[in-house]
């Protein structure tokens, strides 16, 4: 008696398969599972690794394209300028910790919409010392802290974003920009298979902060701090699963 397997026919002994077969089975379900485990064990490793002197680190990144609407969090329509979204480590910390550097920005999507876009403005956003900077200055990269356990990766960005709106105009009470503050936690899930990370959920909540002038003379000044300011004021933050396949390609 004979059965098919992949084209080929094994014998079958007393109802049970050759010891023939059943080895050669063993052998690749064995082979397949440390296969993994070494491409897991591999990737760990990458992460491990700084390279040293003018060389660039291990990185993940994703090809996409900018923002057309620069700041709007509920608008993920793409533009036509392409961009790359990369981490790159700088610092092994230890225990499954990691320092990274962020450029180009974070893909941005909302919760039953297919459309993806890189946020750059809001995910990287600005920094500045008056005495050093003068105005604040959009930053060009932000750093990143990770957790990598071999199987799920977790990435953590803060930024602040700046209208550059405040006005001291004579006769009108005075006011500070609207800043932001962005937080933004992606959780992803690598796949050993194609040396990817897939992004499965992101987690993100803004802030916000001005401060301005007031004709009370006991409180000159009315300064609005709210921790979370996604839609309105003392909402909470916002869990977001993509519905379009998000992957980070090792580089």
């Amino acid at each position: 008696m004979y059965l098919p397997f992949s084209g080929n026919k094994e014998k079958v002994m007393n109802g049970a398969l050759s010891p023939d077969y059943a080895v050669g089975r063993t052998y690749l379900t064995l082979t397949r599972g440390l296969t993994m485990k070494m491409m897991q064990g591999l990737v760990i490793t990458l992460f491990s690794v700084l390279l040293q002197g003018y060389a660039l680190a291990t990185s993940i990144v994703y090809d996409g394209f900018t923002c057309l609407n620069a700041v709007d969090s509920n608008d993920p329509t793409p533009s036509i300028t392409p961009i790359q979204s990369k981490f790159e480590v700088i610092e092994n910390v230890g225990e499954g910790i990691y320092r990274l550097s962020l450029t180009g920005g974070i893909p941005r999507f909302v919760n039953n919409n297919q459309n993806v876009c890189i946020d750059s403005a809001t995910a990287i956003g600005y920094a500045g010392i008056p005495a050093v900077d003068g105005l604040p200055r959009p930053l060009t990269s932000i750093d990143a802290t990770a957790y990598f356990n071999g199987q799920e990766l977790i990435i953590v960005i803060s930024s602040m974003y700046t209208d550059l709106s405040a006005r001291g105009t004579p006769f009108l009470p005075f006011t500070t920009s609207s800043v932001f503050a962005f937080t933004n936690m992606l959780i992803m899930e690598f796949n050993p298979n194609l040396s990817s990370f897939s992004l499965k959920k992101a987690l993100r909540n803004r802030g916000f902060t001005q401060t301005s002038e007031s004709r009370n003379l006991i409180a000159p000044f009315q300064e609005t701090i709210l921790p979370s300011f996604n839609e309105t004021a003392r909402d909470t933050p916002r869990i977001l699963t993509p519905v379009s396949n998000i992957d980070f390609l090792l580089q």
